[in-house]
C-alpha cells in the first residue's frame, strides 16, 4: 500500500498521551566503582548479622515469625530463602505434629501471621486453628474487634484462601467490615497500616513497592531491628542502580529503534513495560529474563495497538500472514508501518536466541509459538470489530483469554531463567493449566472492568462488559459484579496451584504469581498502564527514580 494511500485511509485513532518520562532514563548515572564496592561490602556485612539473628536458637516461633515477616515486607527476604525456607519447615512440622504448642497459640495476631507465611511458602495447613476465635453462635468473637493488630493479620491471611475455606471467606467480611469502620479513630501509624492493606493486601501486592512503604511504617514499630532495616536500605538503594542501568539500556535500544516517530500512534510506555516486568522478577539473577521479557511486553504493546487501533483489516491480515511465516522475507507485503514493527520483533526473537546460549533454543521456539498465538487472536478479535460483531461470553472469553497476553507472557518469562526451567515447564505452559487460565482471567477482566468506557469512545471490538450485558440483559454494574466474583475465584485457584506439591517448581509458578500481581496494582482503579500519567508515575519513581533515604 503506498504512503498515499494509507493517508487516505480513515484511521482509528486513540490519542494516547505520549510517554511522561521522555528521555530520563537514557543516561545512567554510574557510581563510582570504589563508593559502590564499599556499598556492596556493607550489604553483605549487614546481611550476615541478620542472617545470624535469624537462625538463632532458643527464640519463640512468634518471635522467629515477625522477624520473618519483616525481612518480607522490608525486601531482602530473597537474600535468605533458604534459612527462612528452612524455619518454616521445622515450624509446619512442628504444628502439623501437634508438638511444642506455645503459649501464644491463642493470640489471633501470630497464629494468622503463621498461617499466612507457611501458605505463602506452599505449606497446605488447615485453616481449621480459626474456629477457635469464634463463639458458640459460630460467629468471630465480639471482643476481636478491639484487637485492630490482630484483625489486620487474619484481613491478611484470609487472602490466602482457597476454595471451600468458609472460615477464611467470614474472617475477610469480619475484619475488612471492622477495620474500615476503626480506621478513622486510630493513632496515624495504624491506621495507615489499614488503609494500606485494605487497599493492597499484602498478597496480590508487588513486593518492591510494599517493600518501599513499609520503609516509612517499620521504623515507627517500638520493636524494629536497626541493623534490618539500615540493610534492607542499603540493599534496596543498590538494587536501585542496577535497575536503572538496564533500564537506560532497554531505553536506549527503544529510542534507537525510533518507535515513538515512526508509530506515532501506540502508546509509547517502554518504561512502564519494565516496571511491569520488574514486578515479575526484580532480582539480580534475573537480570537476561527481564531484558528478554521487557522487549517482548513492549513490541506486544505495539502490535497490540495497530490490531486495536491503526490498522486496517487488510493490513492486519498481511501482517498476521506476516506473523504465521516468521521470516524477514515476509516483511516486503507489508505496509511502511508494520516494516518496522516487524523487523523489530524478528530482531528481538533473534536476539533472545542469541542470548539464552547452546542447548535453550527450544525455548526460543515456545515464545514464537505464544506470540503466534497472540497475534491470530488479536485478528480474531479485529474481525469482530470489523464487522460489528459481540459474542457470547464464552465465544469472548476463548479469545480474550488469549488477548490478555498472560499466556504468551508467563511463557516469555521463562526463557531467560536459569537451569531450574526445563522442557516440562513449557509442555506444561501449552496445555493451559489452571493457574495460567486463572491468572489470564484476573488479567481481562480487571482490564475490561476499567477500560470499557474508554475503548468503546474510541471505537473498540466488545469487551466482557458489553458481551455479557447483550447476553444477560444485564447493567453495567451487574456486569461488573459478576466479573469481581469470577476475579475472586480465579485467585483462589492461584493460591491452590502455589501450594506444595506443585506441578513445576516453584520459581516458575512464582511468575505467573508475579504476573497476576502486577495487574492487580496496576488495574485496580483504572487503566493505569495506558494512562500512566496517574497512577503508575508514583509507583515508577517510587522504584527506579527516588532512592530511599538513609
Amino acid at each position: 500500500m503506498s504512503g498515499e494511500a494509507m493517508s487516505e485511509t480513515n484511521r482509528r485513532s486513540a490519542n494516547f498521551q505520549p510517554s511522561i518520562w521522555g528521555d530520563h532514563f537514557l543516561t545512567y548515572a554510574s557510581e563510582e566503582t570504589d563508593y559502590h564496592e564499599k556499598i556492596k561490602q556493607q550489604v553483605e556485612e549487614s546481611k550476615e548479622k541478620v542472617r545470624k539473628m535469624l537462625v538463632a536458637p532458643g527464640e519463640k516461633s512468634s518471635q522467629k515469625l515477625s522477624l520473618i515477616d519483616a525481612i518480607q515486607r522490608l525486601g531482602v527476604a530473597y537474600h535468605l530463602e533458604n534459612e527462612i525456607q528452612e524455619i518454616l519447615q521445622q515450624l509446619h512440622k512442628t504444628f502439623h505434629d501437634g508438638a511444642d504448642r506455645e503459649d501464644d497459640d491463642d493470640d489471633l495476631c501470630t497464629v494468622a501471621l503463621r498461617f499466612r507465611l507457611l501458605r505463602q511458602h506452599g505449606y497446605s495447613i488447615s485453616c481449621d486453628m480459626f474456629t477457635k476465635f469464634k463463639d458458640n453462635k459460630g460467629n468471630f468473637k465480639e471482643s476481636l474487634i478491639n484487637n485492630v493488630t490482630g484483625m489486620l493479620s487474619l484481613y491478611e491471611a484470609a487472602h490466602l484462601r482457597v476454595h471451600g475455606e468458609d472460615i477464611l471467606e467470614e474472617a475477610l467480611v469480619f475484619t475488612t467490615t471492622h477495620l474500615e469502620l476503626v480506621a478513622s479513630h486510630l493513632s496515624p501509624l495504624l491506621a495507615s497500616q489499614v488503609s494500606h492493606a485494605l487497599k493492597q493486601p499484602i498478597h496480590k501486592g508487588l513486593p518492591r513497592l510494599e517493600a518501599r512503604y513499609h520503609f516509612s511504617i517499620y521504623p515507627q514499630d517500638v520493636s524494629h531491628n536497626e541493623v534490618l532495616l539500615t540493610f534492607a536500605k542499603l540493599d534496596f538503594n543498590l538494587l536501585q542502580k542496577l535497575h536503572q542501568k538496564e533500564l537506560s539500556e532497554i531505553t536506549r535500544w527503544w529510542k534507537e529503534c525510533n518507535f515513538s516517530r515512526e508509530l506515532p500512534f501506540i502508546r509509547d510506555r517502554v518504561v512502564e513495560c519494565y516496571f511491569w516486568i520488574l514486578g515479575v522478577y526484580f532480582e539480580p539473577e534475573y537480570l537476561l529474563a527481564r531484558r528478554i521479557l521487557t522487549k517482548v511486553i513492549a513490541m506486544t504493546s505495539i502490535i497490540d495497538d495497530i490490531y486495536d487501533v491503526y490498522g486496517t483489516l487488510e493490513e492486519l491480515e498481511l501482517f498476521t500472514e506476516a506473523i504465521e511465516r516468521w521470516d524477514i522475507g515476509s516483511i516486503d507485503r507489508l505496509p511502511k508501518y508494520m516494516k518496522v514493527c516487524y523487523r523489530a520483533l524478528l530482531d528481538v526473537y533473534n536476539e533472545m536466541d542469541q542470548k539464552i546460549g547452546e542447548g535453550r533454543s527450544y525455548r526460543a521456539r515456545y515464545a514464537r509459538e505464544a506470540m503466534k498465538n497472540q497475534v491470530r487472536a488479536y485478528f480474531h478479535e479485529a474481525k469482530w470489530f470489523h464487522k460489528k460483531h459481540i459474542p457470547t461470553m464464552d465465544e469472548y472469553m476463548r479469545i480474550a483469554l488469549v488477548t490478555s497476553a498472560y499466556s504468551m507472557l508467563a511463557t516469555t518469562s521463562l526463557v531467560g531463567m536459569g537451569d531450574i526451567v526445563t522442557k516440562d515447564a513449557f509442555e506444561w505452559l501449552f496445555c493451559d493449566p489452571k493457574m495460567v487460565r486463572a491468572s489470564a482471567v484476573v488479567c481481562r477482566l480487571m482490564d475490561d472492568i476499567v477500560s470499557h468506557k474508554f475503548e468503546q469512545k474510541r471505537g473498540h471490538s466488545a469487551s466482557a462488559v458489553e458481551c455479557y450485558m447483550v447476553q444477560h440483559g444485564a447493567t453495567e454494574e451487574e456486569a461488573g459484579d459478576e466479573f469481581r466474583k469470577e476475579i475472586t475465584d480465579a485467585w483462589k485457584d492461584i493460591n491452590e496451584e502455589c501450594l506444595y506439591p506443585t506441578t513445576v517448581p516453584m520459581p516458575v509458578v512464582t511468575r505467573i504469581l508475579n504476573l497476576t500481581r502486577v495487574i492487580d496494582v496496576v488495574y485496580k482503579d483504572e487503566d493505569g498502564y495506558t494512562h500512566a500519567g496517574i497512577v503508575l508515575k508514583d509507583f515508577v519513581a517510587s522504584l527506579l527514580v527516588d532512592p530511599v533515604p538513609l
